[in-house]
Order: C-alpha cells, then structure tokens, then sequence
C-alpha cells in the first residue's frame, strides 16, 4: 500500500492507497510543537482501527507547506512505517511543465492538485482549493501549469474580522436565508460565504477569458461543498484532490 501525506497548514490529510483505490483517509490538526512520536502514534492508532499495522504500507510520498513538519513526517516514515517517503520539490518527476516566474515557488500541493486535475478532468483546467487559503490554479490546454491566485481563506477572513471588529462575534459558516441579512449573524454569513463565492465566480470568469476559452473548473478542500452549492461555476467537488496527485507523482518516480 502507499501512504499519501498532505501536510497543510491547518489539517494534516493522510490517505492510504491500495493500487488505485484510495481505502482509508484521516485527517489530523497541523500542529508544528507535535513530535514526530506523537504523530506515530495518532498515525498507527488509526490504521489499527482499519485493521492495518506498519507491514502494511510499502511506499509513502509526501507533500507540505509546513517547513518545520517535514522532518517530522519523515521520521514518521521511516522510524515507525519503515519506508523512505518520496517528498514532492524540486527536482521530483511531475509530468506538469510548470510556466511560473519562479517555479520552486509554486507550492507542493498546488503541483499535486494540478497533476490530479489533468489525470481526471484533462486540459485545459482550473482548480479551486478552499482551505487556509483560497487558491485558484490555471493549467492552459497544453497540460502546462500558468499560475493563479490566493487570497485568505474563508475562515481567516472570518477570524480576522472577530478579531479587529470589536462588536462582531463568531458565527457558523453557513447559508445565509437571503444575501440582505436582517440580523448581524445572518449580515456575516452573507458577506463571508456569499461574498466568497463572488470571489470564485469573478476570478473563474477572469480565469477563463485569459486561457481563451471554456475550462472544467474543480474544487477541493474543506470549503468547496460549502461554495460549490452557491454558484454554478464549479463543475466538480473532488475532496481527494491533492491526495489522487500524490499517487500519480509517486508513479512517476518510482524506479
């Protein structure tokens, strides 16, 4: 089996592969103070429970955005699976030609969403990943990775606002009744979750004007089901997104 690593900066997704079925997912919180001992032992619990243990996996590859967890998986790794994980950078086979000014800037589960999107949904694509951060990817016709854009995520657009708003309070990130809120929890609702999925509409449309035509538009992360039903400009909710291109990347570099 393979474990695939998607270190993020809010949640850890762990996904277990056998061939090209994905059989088992976990998430764990992303927190840099863990030791490499405690995530271990989180880790080999959970597979436990699915009736797995360590002789189970026989590959691992791995993808972050936290530098200073990337030690720490890689002990988890090699320590306690006994396996040397395959680290998505620089220099790891892809098969996605990367058009960005600086392409080691382009970060490890961008590439990975990317290489899963052409794999499923062809070229040309665009990628939606609504996490800590919202982040939209174009891949051109070609199969080439132009770049794309991020803004704050929609729950650290919310906390900032709790945060410097002094009569604000939080509120659940849901649907609003209607986009005029006649209350301040429904007013929130509106401006963060509807305000979000203008957000995606308007950089979708700009998107697509500047591939030069029409494009499969998928989204993932832990808001996409929560934007994707206000709008009509998402085409595909993928949860595995990142996951689907760590195995595909793996593939490309095994041997």
């Amino acid at each position: 089996m393979l474990l695939a690593i998607d270190v993020g900066n809010t949640n850890v997704t762990i996904g277990l592969f056998e061939g090209k079925e994905l059989v088992a997912t976990w998430r764990l919180a992303t927190d840099a103070r863990r030791m490499s001992d405690e995530y271990a032992a989180l880790l080999l619990h959970l597979m436990a429970h699915r009736g797995l243990g360590p002789g189970d996996v026989q590959h691992a590859v791995l993808c972050s955005v936290v530098p200073d967890l990337d030690p720490v998986f890689d002990d988890v790794c090699r320590r306690y699976l006994g396996v040397a994980p395959l680290v998505v950078e620089a220099g790891v086979r892809t098969g996605l030609r990367i058009l960005y000014d600086s392409p080691r800037e382009v970060g490890a589960d961008r590439v990975a969403d990317a290489v899963a999107a052409i794999h499923l949904y062809g070229a040309p694509v665009i990628v939606v990943d609504m996490g800590t951060a919202t982040v939209l990817d174009a891949v051109d016709r070609h199969g080439s990775y132009l770049g794309g854009a991020i803004a704050p995520g929609l729950g650290v657009a919310a906390e900032a606002l709790f945060q410097r708003a002094a009569k604000l309070y939080r509120v659940e990130l849901a649907r609003p009744r209607s986009a005029i809120g006649r209350n301040t929890v429904a007013a929130i609702q509106s401006g963060i979750v509807l305000g979000y999925v203008g957000l995606v509409e308007g950089l979708v449309h700009r998107f697509k004007e500047e591939l030069g035509g029409d494009a499969p538009v998928v989204a993932t992360g832990g808001y996409a089901h929560l934007i994707a039903s206000e709008t009509k400009v998402i085409d595909h909710i993928n949860p595995h997104l990142t996951l689907i291109g760590l195995r595909i990347i793996h593939e490309l570099n095994r041997g």
